[in-house]
């Protein structure tokens, strides 16, 4: 499959993406620990049905030493054991805040509520803006139709 856009070559399409891909880099330097970060950028990429990024977060957590078992259990984590309660708040996180049409409310209080338990401000900050940010990226690569499979940890970093 070809992409509908080059990302990378077209140099219209690199005025927009280059300062779009400086505020991905911005919100992975925030405190959030770097499993978390994945983790929460995987299960959004999941629910959009983003390839290429489902691609690039299995690959960048396997580098940074996540385990198989826990990113093959991202999708069903709720009955998964292998997840910290702060780890489970993120990703029910990142579901609300993905799914805001489903559900008339958005991100109910008792989901915030759990996530401001484990996480400071600066933290949930971090948190919010990886899920928009995600959510963003998943969008970009869907409709434009970047093919998944060969991505490189450490690729676009």
């Amino acid at each position: 499959m070809d992409a509908r856009l080059n990302f990378f070559g077209d140099p219209a399409v690199g005025q927009v993406l280059k300062p779009f891909m400086a505020a991905g880099k911005a919100i992975k330097s925030l405190p959030l620990p770097a499993s978390t970060h994945e983790l929460v950028a995987l299960r959004v990429s999941q629910i959009n049905g983003c390839a290429f990024c489902i691609d690039m977060h299995t690959k960048e957590a396997e580098a940074a030493g996540e385990t198989s078992v826990r990113l093959h259990l991202v999708a069903g984590w709720r009955e998964a054991t292998v997840f910290t309660d702060a780890e489970r708040a993120a990703l029910e996180l990142a579901e609300q805040g993905t799914r805001v049409a489903d559900g008339a409310g958005g991100v109910d209080d008792e989901v915030w509520a759990a996530a401001a338990k484990h996480y400071d401000d600066e933290q949930l900050a971090a948190l919010v803006a990886m899920i928009a940010f995600m959510n963003a990226a998943n969008r970009l690569n869907v409709i434009t139709r970047q093919p998944a499979g060969g991505y490189k940890a450490g690729q676009l970093h």
